[in-house]
């Protein structure tokens, strides 16, 4: 049996597949499973050579479907996520797992996530708060890089240097324990595109679990090659409303809606990126003013959004 089941969905990711799942495929302790959410390039082909269990789905039902579709399909103990453009080697697939072995209330934990150049990829996270909203629509975040209050993403490289709990940490390499995702639902497949890692930590943490970041293990991000960023604006704001909806008061999600409408606005007007990305914003806000738009974007049919419940969070 293996030791942990490796999910990668991919969407049009030919280039970046075979290096992802080369050496791991050729492990006999790690089952491998590529999940292909009807990409229009030869994902599925460069790597069926390979020892992989590939699940050709005829759809794009979102990351967070393609990704419950590949962990339902294995029997390991552990799983990995990983994005079809990272790549991590065995040794630190283990050391992952031993942290997860070692410590039974941890529900998932993350590597030291660097891009190609070497660069830190600052994968350690915080929960959307109103301040942190507010902070970044004005700009806030950029003034002050490392007050914790200004920021979701944690800027500070000490705190990369350490293992901790952390409020969550990215989806582009996940190790969960596979009871806990039972026990929690999987991923939330009302999520399309973004939004869906904060949402399965913080229901971990609801659950009891907590997440954790490893330092002694690494892997490798490329990131960005599935798409524009532009084009992805509105589905990033349409993601942080559900999620507003999803774990806060009404109160609170409207108050979330109209900061990363503002943001939105802000964004819009200052941006030095070109049409593209100014016209990707202003989609995104016209996204924010149309309530049924947002859902639209983020929920396929028979989902919905649970009732709010305030999860546990690590203590700081």
């Amino acid at each position: 049996m293996a030791v942990a089941d490796v999910v990668v969905v991919s969407y049009n990711s030919a280039r970046s597949l075979v290096d992802c799942v080369g050496a791991l495929a050729e492990d006999s302790r790690f089952h491998v499973v590529v999940v292909d959410n009807a990409s229009q390039d030869d994902s599925l082909e460069v790597v069926a050579d390979r020892q992989v269990e590939l699940l050709a789905l005829d759809q794009n039902h979102g990351f967070a479907y393609g990704c419950n579709r590949g962990w339902e399909v294995g029997t390991a103990p552990y799983v990995l996520f990983l994005n079809p453009d990272a790549r991590i080697d065995p040794p630190s697939i283990l050391s992952l797992v031993g942290v997860l072995e070692a410590s039974p209330r941890l529900g998932a934990v993350g590597p030291c996530i660097r891009h190609e150049s070497g660069a830190l990829d600052l994968s350690q996270r915080r929960f959307p708060r109103l301040r942190s909203t507010y902070a970044q629509a004005l700009f806030l975040h950029r003034i002050l890089p490392r007050a914790p209050w200004a920021d979701e993403v944690v800027h500070d490289p000490a705190l990369y240097e350490q293992a901790r709990p952390v409020e969550w940490i990215s989806g582009a390499c996940l190790l969960a324990r596979r009871t806990t995702l039972e026990q929690i639902g999987g991923w939330d497949e009302g999520f399309f595109m973004y939004g869906e890692d904060k949402d399965l930590c913080r229901r971990l943490w609801r659950a009891g679990c907590q997440v954790r970041y490893e330092p002694g293990a690494t892997a490798i991000h490329i990131g960005g090659q599935s798409a524009p960023r532009a084009q992805l604006l509105p589905t990033l704001a349409a993601s942080r409303i559900r999620y507003a909806r999803k774990h806060h008061r009404k109160l609170v999600a409207l108050l979330e809606r109209i900061g990363v409408g503002l943001g939105e606005v802000t964004h819009a007007v200052f941006t030095d990126k070109g049409r593209a990305v100014r016209a990707g914003h202003l989609r995104a806000l016209w996204l924010v003013v149309m309530p049924s738009r947002d859902e639209a974007l983020t929920e396929r049919p028979g989902t919905s959004v649970p009732t709010a419940v305030e999860p546990r969070t690590p203590n700081k």
